[in-house]
């Protein structure tokens, strides 16, 4: 899952990406309000962890203008503000969460992946896709009752075609998704078809039915 980290303070910043990506979030960050601008102009996140005062402009400006675009990732405020007025606008402008600093890392981590779970599997802690069953606390799929012994890259991008199922993917988004601007330069996405290729062998292995469909010229589709 792909994470928009945006925190002026350095120490905090690089500690939440550090802790975050240990716990298999791709993470991006930004530490101004103009940055934090353009990160979401060009790209979507599953969760965007926002702080309210930055040097360049307030937290819920960035959260209203979101909004505005249409834009439907999670939010979760993080604020030093511990007033109740500043978490009420948070919450009404379309915040999912609230966080006081200074908080631990690991509630933090929690708390993204309870919004995640909330936007895109209706709060569920597993999910059936097909003849698969993916749980998304243990970060397991079975298939027809037999465990596939998934990378990391491979369960999530198994769990991003799932989310977006019947979709065509293209493998710019792919890339973007599981690598985060790390693969902005990458100059091809070979890479990506490998991993489907490795997906639809345990797949295939376990009785399952390829539901992987390749789109010529446009990337790749699941069809559940």
């Amino acid at each position: 899952m792909k994470i928009l980290i945006i925190e002026d303070e350095p120490y905090l910043n690089e500690s939440m990406v550090e802790y975050l990506s240990a716990d298999d979030f791709v993470c991006e960050s930004v530490y101004t309000f103009d940055d934090a601008y353009n990160k979401i102009g060009v790209h979507d996140y599953d969760c965007i962890v926002l702080d309210i005062m930055l040097p360049d402009g307030s937290g819920l400006d960035l959260l209203k203008l979101l909004k505005k675009k249409g834009k439907t990732e999670g939010v979760i405020i993080i604020s030093a503000k511990d007033a109740l007025d500043d978490k009420l606008e948070g919450l009404q402008l379309g915040a999912d969460d609230y966080l006081t600093k200074p908080f631990h890392l690991s509630e933090l981590s929690i708390r993204i992946a309870a919004i995640i779970r909330r936007r895109n599997f209706n709060g569920q802690s597993s999910i059936q896709a097909g003849d698969m069953r993916i749980d998304l606390l243990g970060k397991s799929v079975t298939v027809l009752d037999q465990e596939l012994e998934l990378t990391n890259k491979e369960f999530q991008l198994l769990l991003f075609l799932v989310i977006n199922k019947n979709k065509v993917l293209s493998k710019n988004a792919i890339a973007q998704h599981l690598w985060g601007d790390i693969r902005d330069f990458a100059d091809n996405h070979d890479f990506i078809y490998t991993h489907i290729k490795n997906i639809r062998k345990k797949i295939l292995a376990a009785g399952g039915e390829d539901c992987i469909k390749s789109m010529y010229g446009m990337g790749y589709k699941m069809l559940i």
